[in-house]
């Protein structure tokens, strides 16, 4: 892919997530689990576009972790195709808006893949973000 169309990509994929939020959240914020382990810093929001666990995993933590994760994918499949973007750009720039939501106390992974928590300071952003 040419770094025009790549752009062009990016671009079409941050309006889309700008105009149709970023879906799993929204599933997510019904789980009072999720909730409770987001407010702990248990997991976080990762550059890749997906939900991390910081630290120790637990099962229930992977449990929800991974519904999360399948449930954002099948949301990216869906409109990366829309957008003509592959999942993976997608997937990133979902991540950069992901990240750029989290509110001051919460994790998030910084570009050099440590995780960091969020202060009134706008987060630390991947050169890639749009």
């Amino acid at each position: 892919m040419t770094k025009r169309l790549t752009k062009a990509a990016l671009s079409g994929a941050a309006i889309a997530v700008a105009l149709g939020g970023i879906a799993a959240p929204a599933f997510a914020q019904r789980d009072p689990a999720y909730a409770a382990a987001r407010a702990a810093g248990e997991v976080g929001e990762k550059m890749d576009g997906y939900l991390g666990i910081v630290g120790a995993s637990t099962p229930e933590l992977q449990r929800i972790v991974n519904d999360i994760n399948i449930k954002r994918r099948a949301v990216y499949s869906q409109r990366a195709q829309a957008t003509n973007a592959t999942l993976e750009e997608y997937a990133l720039t979902a991540g950069c808006q992901a990240i750029l939501a989290t509110s001051p106390g919460e994790k998030y992974q910084a570009p050099d893949g440590s995780w960091q928590t969020r202060t009134s300071a706008p987060p630390m952003r991947d050169s890639r973000c749009p």
